[in-house]
């Protein structure tokens, strides 16, 4: 298309979960002084789906071949992916999830120019496994409540006021807080002005400010507002999709799956209430061997128990409320 008023190009954005030791992490590169999520442009001649040029794109930039992959959303709006002259079609960003096990050979993954890196260093206010945030108190939610009371009133197209979205976001005032809710919290600082990703694309939030709290790194493009729907997905399809299975070795103690549960959720979960969850789900079975790692007494092994995806809709693990401080 030659009017760049109407030119679209079709982007595609994978968040790609792996797990190291006990701390979820993303598959990211470095562009410049960002860091990005494995991307490329879609083109129909080359590639006849979606999932076939991702795929590609993936093992390009990453040497990676990935496993389970889901379609999360497609970003649009106008103005979060462009830059300072930009005279470039409008790029709409396809977002996915994809899974995997943490690669042996790393090396590999570190030469063609990615990494994997704790998702908490993105959005640290998310990880309550330690008891509540202190960034929450200490400068989220201060920030959040001035920008709040600087128009108490509904915002345009907004059907309720700064505070109360924020109360449902953050669970304040008081409230419980919803691990699943990442995006919506991750909106909110951007709408307000508190992420660099605000002041790059110019909002005014944030260029009226005379400068931006350290909250998270910042990504390219919309690629931190990506991560964010992929966190809340994975938390939410936990309850009821037996995905963390896609992330575990093939034979594993109930305490590693309980720790991966905990590091995905940003919760810390009882030991005997989760072990009574797993036992009522029938998610696992015995593999009748032990583990010696575990440092202390040898710890029964399970497995993923498959026949559970025949027997149920929805076989998840219902984690219950929310931990909120």
């Amino acid at each position: 298309m030659s009017d760049l008023r109407t030119a679209l190009e079709i982007g595609l954005a994978a968040a790609i979960v792996a797990l190291d030791a006990d701390e979820p992490t993303i598959l990211a590169a470095r562009s410049g002084r960002e860091l990005g999520l494995p991307y490329g442009p879609f083109d129909p001649l080359a590639h006849r789906t979606f999932e076939i040029a991702l795929r590609a794109f993936v093992a390009e930039q990453s040497a990676l071949a990935i496993g389970y992959v889901e379609q999360l959303y497609t970003f649009g709006d106008r103005g979060r992916h462009a830059r300072e002259g930009d005279t470039g079609p409008h790029v709409v960003s396809v977002g996915y999830l994809a899974l995997t096990r943490l690669p042996e050979d790393k090396e590999a993954v570190a030469a063609a120019g990615a990494g994997f890196l704790p998702w908490y260093r993105f959005f640290p206010w998310e990880d309550w496994r330690g008891g509540r945030p202190r960034i929450l108190d200490e400068v989220v939610l201060p920030e959040i409540e001035r920008w709040a009371k600087a128009s108490p009133a509904c915002d345009p197209g907004r059907a309720l006021g700064r505070r109360e979205r924020a109360r449902l976001a953050f669970g304040t005032e008081p409230g419980p807080w919803d691990e699943e809710k990442v995006l919506d919290r991750y909106e909110l600082l951007y709408e307000a002005g508190l992420v660099a990703e605000a002041a790059r694309d110019g909002r005014e939030a944030a260029l009226q400010r005379s400068g931006l709290p350290p909250l998270g790194e910042p990504m390219r493009f919309d690629h931190r507002r990506i991560l964010a729907t992929a966190i809340a997905r994975l938390r939410a399809k936990l309850k009821y999709r037996p995905v963390v299975f896609e992330l575990m070795p093939a034979e594993f103690t109930l305490t590693a799956l309980q720790r991966t549960v905990e590091a995905i959720s940003g919760r810390h979960l009882h030991k005997q209430n989760f072990r009574r969850l797993v036992e009522a789900a029938a998610l696992v079975e015995p593999t009748g061997d032990t583990s010696l790692t575990t440092g202390g007494r040898p710890a029964a092994l399970y497995r993923f128990r498959r026949e559970v995806l025949q027997e149920r809709p929805a076989p998840g693990l219902r984690l219950g409320g929310s931990r909120a401080g």
